[in-house]
């Protein structure tokens, strides 16, 4: 994967495979510990012990459609790469969190990619889901949260067309703030 959003997006599209209802994904870059942290963590099925031992294996998965699950495999690849390390979490019927760290300013890191169009992907083939998205940046810090954005539009879809470029400009400009 060429960015860091697509691992996002994939990790995400598995919490929802799982029955997350609740996704957080949070993008923490600390220059002081030369530090980029990227976790996402969900409410689905979760998986047991053996699982977790070999979710980074590529031909280890669940599915039945396929395989191979390379998703992992290569988040750590990324991680690993660049110094860093990659850590899963989970229980069964709690969720899972997926946890990997880079070293931010490390020539392999791959760039972090376009988080405002990873989040309306998701969004729009999953409005039933609530996702979180934390940025931090030094001292800067940003929190999206699709339920405040369904209060306010009540009757309307989130997945609408005119929601989700709403989202997308409102991520872009704050995204942008907080890399500034």
């Amino acid at each position: 994967m060429e960015d860091l959003s697509l691992h996002i997006l994939d990790i995400a599209e598995n919490s929802i495979n799982a029955g997350a209802k609740n996704i957080e994904i949070a993008i923490i870059e600390d220059s002081s510990k030369d530090l980029l942290t990227i976790e996402i963590k969900d409410d689905g099925k979760g998986m047991d012990a053996d699982t977790i031992a070999n979710v980074t294996n590529p031909f280890f998965t669940t599915r039945t459609t396929r395989r191979v699950g390379l998703g992992l495999a290569f988040l750590e690849e990324a991680a690993n790469s660049t110094g860093g390390k990659l850590r899963v979490e989970s229980e069964l019927t709690t969720g899972t969190k997926v946890i990997a760290e880079f070293q931010l300013s490390h020539i392999d890191r791959k760039p972090v990619g376009n988080i405002a169009d990873t989040i309306v992907m998701i969004l729009a083939g999953n409005p039933e889901i609530n996702l979180r998205y934390y940025q931090e940046n030094n001292a800067s810090k940003f929190l999206f949260d699709t339920n405040d954005v369904k209060k306010i539009t009540n009757e309307i879809k989130i997945n609408s067309i005119e929601i989700l470029k709403f989202i997308r400009q409102y991520l872009e400009e704050n995204v942008n703030k907080i890399n500034k």
